[in-house]
């Protein structure tokens, strides 16, 4: 974070000093997480559905932090403030108005956002100093707190953009700026929130009408309701796809990525599409495509076991799309091995009156993919079915496939993040 004194925080926050001296300077990150403190920073008190930042507040202090922001009296140095993550969000827009020469690259799409964030970041990094979201901080918390992690030495700050409504991603993009977008897909990742895969390209097309009119938007266009967002801004539109600005050729697996799976070329299209926005020389952007590494955990993490066993860990999150990506990419792999290719899928969140129907067709593509054995997980999977084998849990899971899986086979494990498969892939994996 750029530095500034705890009453220029307290007057962007409007919050009022307890116990804390206002010329203090504040000079190291904004944190939620009291382990994370570190000297010279702040450190944010939430109330959580487990715990209350506020009991963490001195173990923070101990740490170093200047002082914390709270929303109740707590005996320690500390900027009192009605609402905490409005106090972050006024923050976080504060230090972006500082930042005139960093350039803010904001990406959102149904499914990639954090694999293609990820990409990005290492590829830009060779550019100039580069700040990104760790893991997938995508929403009203984790964008902020992302932003505040620049400094003025910050060339490229990528952050990704997530809505679970209309005008999330408006309010978002208020906070820094963007003057690069890019947009990956519309698929149908919580369609039970938003009722249609329109509603969802209104949603996300808010990141283009964000643009100005010197900016560039980056768009997908194999998806015509992302290519048709065009019309949404007065920025410079380039694309990436098959047929695009920026397209693959000869596309195969595995590709010269070190990640997995076919959607992965659509991602690092995306990547090398905004690097080139951003005047990167095209043999860098392919050098650099071709140096980075997957970087968030639970996204196509793939573990070799000493007997042969592939344990491809994808348990992240899952809908409908990224699900069928994922099994092509196991049927890929598959084809290069020996052994059976299993899929263990747990159920599909968020999908609200097509959940049913999307099941019964996650059932069908493994099916038609040739998958050797399915394994569905959990009530909420029941409706996989197409030969599957029912499991009611991940322990249930567990015991199955410890006993039944062989040297050569490779395994899939994907569902919701709600539903914590990553516990089977990670057991799978020893």
């Amino acid at each position: 974070m750029i530095g500034m004194t705890l009453g220029e925080v307290a007057e962007i926050v409007h919050g009022r000093l307890s116990g804390a001296d206002p010329r203090s300077q504040v000079s190291a990150t904004v944190e939620f997480d009291s382990r994370e403190a570190r000297p010279g920073g702040l450190f944010l008190a939430l109330p959580g559905g487990h715990v209350d930042g506020h009991s963490f507040v001195g173990d923070a202090i101990a740490s170093g932090a200047v002082a914390a922001i709270v929303t109740q009296p707590v005996d320690a140095p500390s900027i009192v403030v009605a609402d905490g993550r409005a106090a972050l969000a006024a923050l976080a827009t504060a230090v972006a108005r500082r930042l005139p020469d960093t350039l803010v690259i904001g990406i959102t799409g149904s499914s990639g956002k954090t694999s293609t964030k990820d990409v990005l970041a290492q590829v830009l990094q060779r550019l100039g100093p580069t700040v990104a979201p760790p893991e997938s901080f995508n929403n009203e918390l984790g964008h902020p707190y992302t932003v505040l992690r620049a400094t003025t030495d910050t060339r490229f700050l990528v952050l990704e953009v997530s809505a679970r409504g209309i005008g999330h991603i408006r309010e978002l993009t208020r906070i820094a700026p963007p003057r690069i977008g890019v947009v990956l897909n519309v698929g149908s990742a919580h369609l039970g929130e938003f009722g249609s895969r329109k509603a969802i390209a209104d949603a996300k097309g808010e990141l283009i009408e964000a643009l100005p009119a010197d900016g560039i938007a980056v768009l997908n266009a194999d998806d015509p309701l992302v290519s048709g967002m065009r019309t949404r801004t007065a920025a410079r539109v380039v694309s990436f796809g098959t047929s695009a600005d920026v397209r693959a050729s000869g596309v195969t697996l595995p590709v010269q990525l070190q990640v997995s799976g076919e959607h992965q070329v659509a991602n690092a299209l995306a990547a090398a599409t905004a690097a080139l926005a951003c005047g990167m020389p095209l043999p860098d952007v392919a050098a650099a495509l071709s140096a980075a590494t997957p970087r968030s955990k639970w996204r196509m993490e793939i573990t070799e076991r000493p007997d042969g066993v592939l344990v491809i860990n994808d348990a992240y999150n899952a809908n409908p799309e990224s699900m069928r990506a994922a099994l092509r990419a196991l049927a890929g792999i598959g084809r290069s091995r020996a052994g059976h290719t299993w899929a263990v899928l747990g159920g599909m969140a968020e999908l609200g009156a097509a959940s049913t129907a999307e099941h019964e067709a996650l059932g069908r593509a493994a099916t038609e993919l040739g998958i050797s054995r399915l394994v569905s997980v959990g009530e909420s999977a029941r409706g996989i079915d197409h030969g599957s084998r029912w499991v009611p849990d991940a322990d249930a899971a567990i015991a199955l496939l410890c006993k039944e899986i062989q040297p050569g086979d490779v395994v899939l494990v994907k569902a919701s993040r709600a539903i914590g498969l990553e516990r089977v892939a990670l057991e799978l994996a020893q």
